[in-house]
């Protein structure tokens, strides 16, 4: 791994709302995490992740069936993933590629686009593949909000993370960079987006956040395959 540089003064944390450059930031002021407010965001995942659930239940089953009459193998898939402090847990999605596709990132795949089952462009493109996480979160490995957890085989971008301070906070369904690029973002781009949510992070900016992902949702904006 490169060395980083800074024309920072010690101590002096960049603005969030300049653009973050990661071949110039100095590991010795990446700011400590602050623990401030985890309960709270704790309680809110809690809440909103159950009342959707209940909401949204029938919507599930339908898709689950759906997904196994239209394709081999199971309905949930479950991607190993990165998670808070470099721990890694299975995140669930319904599946929308083949149960023999190889666990990589999209854009990594020769032709992805041969890959999907019947449904399953329609379910990358309208984001629900990710209901099932929902049940990551009441088990605790993400939150609603926050920054999009790498596949374990994702090296480059878990080990950025790492030594920016961001895997200190929790993966999310949805985050900054989700509503920034998504798909369309390199990973020095979406390490710049999590640091960014790193240093704004607060419920009010994850409500926020969450009503921007909506609109992205609809738009479909970011989504290449």
């Amino acid at each position: 791994m490169r060395s980083f540089e800074s024309d920072a003064q010690p101590g002096v944390i960049p603005s969030p709302h300049a653009p973050v450059d990661l071949g110039r930031v100095d590991l010795s002021i990446v700011p400590n995490v602050r623990t401030d407010g985890f309960a709270a965001k704790r309680v809110f995942d809690l809440a909103l992740a159950m009342i959707v659930l209940i909401v949204v239940w029938p919507l599930l089953i339908l898709l689950w069936a759906t997904v196994r009459i239209t394709s081999k193998g199971p309905a949930i898939y479950r991607s190993q993933r990165v998670g808070r402090h470099g721990q890694e847990f299975q995140m669930w999605k319904f599946r929308s590629m083949a149960a023999d596709a190889p666990q990589l990132a999209t854009h990594l795949l020769e032709n992805p686009d041969d890959l999907l089952t019947p449904i399953g462009g329609l379910l990358r493109k309208t984001s629900l593949d990710e209901l099932p996480q929902l049940v990551n979160v009441l088990r605790g490995d993400m939150s609603i909000v926050g920054t999009r957890p790498a596949l374990f085989n994702q090296f480059d971008l878990v080990e950025l993370r790492r030594e920016l301070g961001v895997d200190a906070v929790s993966p999310g369904i949805t985050g900054l960079a989700q509503v920034r690029g998504r798909d369309t973002l390199s990973i020095p781009e979406k390490v710049a987006l999590d640091r960014e949510y790193l240093e704004r992070r607060s419920l009010a900016f994850d409500l926020r956040l969450l009503l921007d992902t909506v609109r992205s949702v609809f738009a479909a904006d970011g989504i290449s395959h």
